[in-house]
């Protein structure tokens, strides 16, 4: 079983190590044609950036299926199985509709209509659903055009949820990169636990699709140099749903023996089975809400679905006055939560450990991030051996005990702007910072998505001088 592990390992890190050697020039070539859209109102971020960073993850695709070919222990899995073909089609398919989308802004409806050409491609070379474990009911077998539609309705669902929740540095790739560890835990699992040949397939999708991330996130974690685009979210999008359709509609459930032994590990052996109907929906439950949330906020307001706007869960966590790197990681816990927590329900063996241990450290850092956060004050006797931001407000008198401003003081302050100095105060309450104003900057300090007006009017200050 160490050989295995070491080829894919050794998968990763060629795919992450090409995809991030690829970014780049992929970078340079993106700003030599203008791939640099201007700033659009919802954009969080302040300054052009090039997209079409998708390349580069589509040439980590292809230089990790070029190496698992040539292993010993992987290149099995392309002379037994037509879904690498099928994956790599449909990729290559997704993948141009993404930088022509990228470079020259295609029409929402004629991308939606790729995605499903591209769906159909991976149905045709054999990647779809042949039948569906369902609780309580068994396995019922899917006709050809039930599994097509099934399997289409499902890449182009995956696809668009990752392509919503791409709106932060690092948080598509990232929260992909968290969902396809999850899952390979659960496939690898399933391959070499049960034996079932045919969840090598997926074991070697989700291995792929981590290198391309992990390869990625370096150059876009934020402040992003590049950002992947529709070429690089659909493509990751794509691959995802791969995964999920090659292990939740081909691996059959009578070769798990569930049968054998007690009725209680019977049960056990049962629940790897319902799994696969379950985990392709946790490893993308956070887009798929904000996907839903989305369309019913437009839908509401009289919109179009695909209209645009900033009402995403992650410019909810900015508005709320996170920052851009703590919600980004807020988002990362919460999905390593929900991936992880779905995989451990599947898992009764000696290995469930490192799934707890993984829920256990999410949810943590969960808390961490969410508590609020506070400036302690130092005691009275220890308030000139600290910084003058811990030190509590005192009384003109000199009095130990705190006195509140006054409502005319306090209305005065409030009147002068964030970036405005009091004026005539003295002593330790010069030092004390300005109130913070809801909108532009949240309660952690950090610039949040709102009004800009006070750097606009410091410009306009500054140039009529």
């Amino acid at each position: 079983m160490g050989q295995p592990v070491r080829d894919y390992l050794l998968t990763l890190c060629v795919t992450a190590a090409v995809t991030y050697l690829l970014t780049g020039p992929v970078r340079k070539f993106a700003i030599a044609i203008g791939a640099m859209p201007a700033i659009r109102a919802r954009d969080v971020h302040r300054e052009p950036t090039p997209r079409l960073g998708g390349i580069a993850m589509f040439g980590g695709l292809c230089a990790g299926l070029i190496v698992a070919a040539h292993l010993h222990n992987l290149d099995w899995v392309f002379q037994l199985s037509t879904e690498p073909r099928a994956l790599l089609s449909g990729a290559a398919l997704i993948w141009l509709i993404g930088v022509l989308d990228d470079k020259f802004e295609i029409d929402a409806l004629i991308k939606l209509g790729g995605q499903m050409i591209a769906a159909a491609v991976m149905v045709i070379q054999g990647l779809t659903i042949l039948w569906l474990p369902i609780p309580g009911v068994g396995t019922v077998a899917l006709t050809q055009w039930q599994g097509t539609l099934l399997t289409v309705a499902l890449v182009v669902i995956t696809i668009n949820a990752v392509n919503f929740v791409d709106g932060l540095d690092g948080l598509a790739a990232g929260m992909v990169c968290i969902a396809s560890a999850a899952f390979f835990l659960y496939t690898y699992r399933l391959w070499y636990g049960h034996m079932i040949e045919a969840a090598a397939p997926a074991t070697l999708f989700t291995v792929i699709l981590m290198g391309m991330c992990l390869g990625f996130l370096p150059h876009n974690m934020h402040p992003a140099r590049i950002f992947m685009g529709d070429s690089g979210s659909m493509l990751i999008g794509l691959v995802l749903a791969a995964g999920a359709i090659s292990v939740t509609g081909r691996v059959d459930p009578d070769t798990m023996k569930l049968f054998a032994g007690s009725e209680r590990e019977a049960t056990h052996a049962m629940l790897p089975v319902f799994i696969p109907l379950l985990l392709p929906l946790t490893i993308i439950a956070i887009p798929a809400a904000d996907l839903l949330l989305a369309i019913v906020r437009r839908t509401w307001n009289g919109q179009s679905p695909f209209a645009a706007d900033r009402g995403h869960l992650h410019h909810r966590l900015l508005e709320i006055g996170h920052s851009h790197s703590r919600s980004v990681l807020i988002m990362y816990f919460w999905s390593a939560l929900i991936a992880f927590g779905a995989v451990g329900y599947s898992v009764h063996s000696t290995s469930l450990w490192i799934v707890l241990v993984i829920m256990g450290m999410s949810t943590i850092g969960l808390v961490l991030l969410l508590m609020p956060r506070f400036t302690p004050r130092a005691p009275y006797w220890a308030e000139r051996f600290v910084p003058p931001r811990y030190r509590r407000h005192r009384g003109k008198s000199g009095a130990s005990g705190a006195e509140p401003p006054s409502e005319v003081s306090s209305e005065a302050e409030s009147q002068q702007g964030p970036l405005e100095a009091p004026m005539g105060r003295k002593g330790p309450e010069s030092q004390e910072r300005t109130p913070v104003v809801v909108g532009v900057s949240g309660v952690n300090g950090a610039t949040a998505i709102g009004p800009r007006s006070r750097f606009s009017d410091r410009g306009k200050a500054e140039s009529a001088r």
